[in-house]
């Protein structure tokens, strides 16, 4: 049976519920430290970050992006607050972040881990990333990390980021995206789409949505190919069939999968 936009939200909901309660590990077998070295992160970075590292990302929205003191940025799909922390350091007592999740037990982690950094300034609100709980044009940096690829509506979330974003903003996420289509046994699967494959979007589609929306100076300045994906997430990629995903569908799946950075700009 199909998979209705219902059904997929709630398996994506339980299933970032059950990582923050820690009923259930992230994506891969790998270390949390690890995978994140991999996809980008610090060691330093990651000191910061702390408990908030779930291992959950595909790569390091900040690294190639302009973020300045003073600025407010908004973090898509924040989780335990990650690279809302870090964003937090960048963007020093004078600015502000905003994280928005959906998940309950996720929201609270973010709370607490932001009480034990004493980061006064960051704040994290319940909503969805198609209808964001911010005001019109009141944010500089909208980031995300491997979030908008889990959206049944993906044009809405740009259409959202052009809304909040100041004239002259900007956004800079990470993200899953194919190469090619994925096998129709996949997109069928909702453990596939929660995993974080299923709901990749085509690099051309993905790029098209954020021109509809409206962005300007479009720019990818990194992809990380899925052998690479695969070391992070502890997968085994070369052997059809083989790795977590157990079916030569998914197997096919994984190999189309690569990370891509995503800049755009709101004139």
């Amino acid at each position: 049976m199909a998979n209705t936009e219902s059904t997929i939200l709630e398996s994506v909901r339980q299933h970032y519920s059950e990582i923050a309660e820690g009923k259930r590990c992230g994506c891969g077998s790998g270390d949390v430290a690890d995978v994140a070295r991999i996809i980008g992160y610090s060691s330093e970075e990651l000191k910061v970050a702390g408990q908030a590292n779930l291992g959950l990302g595909c790569g390091n929205p900040l690294a190639l992006a302009a973020i300045e003191p003073g600025m407010t940025v908004l973090d898509l799909g924040s989780g335990a607050g990650f690279d809302a922390f870090l964003a937090w350091r960048k963007v020093g007592p004078q600015g502000q972040v905003i994280g928005v999740d959906m998940t309950d037990p996720m929201l609270q982690l973010a709370h607490k881990n932001a009480a034990e950094l004493g980061a006064t300034n960051v704040e994290f609100r319940k909503g969805s990333i198609e209808t964001l709980p911010v005001d019109d044009s009141s944010v500089d940096l909208v980031i995300s990390n491997c979030v908008i690829n889990l959206s049944t509506n993906k044009p809405a979330v740009f259409r959202e980021i052009y809304r909040v974003l100041k004239p002259g903003g900007s956004f800079a996420v990470s993200d899953l995206v194919l190469l090619r289509p994925l096998p129709a046994e996949v997109t069928r699967d909702v453990e596939a789409y929660v995993g974080c494959i299923a709901g990749a979007s085509l690099l051309t589609d993905y790029l098209s949505m954020a021109m509809e929306a409206g962005f300007d100076d479009l720019a990818i300045p990194q992809i990380t190919g899925s052998k690479k994906l695969g070391e992070a997430y502890g997968l085994e990629l070369s052997q059809p069939g083989g790795g977590c995903c157990g079916t030569s569908p998914l197997a096919e799946a994984a190999r189309a999968v690569v990370s891509a950075k995503l800049h755009g700009r709101k004139r």
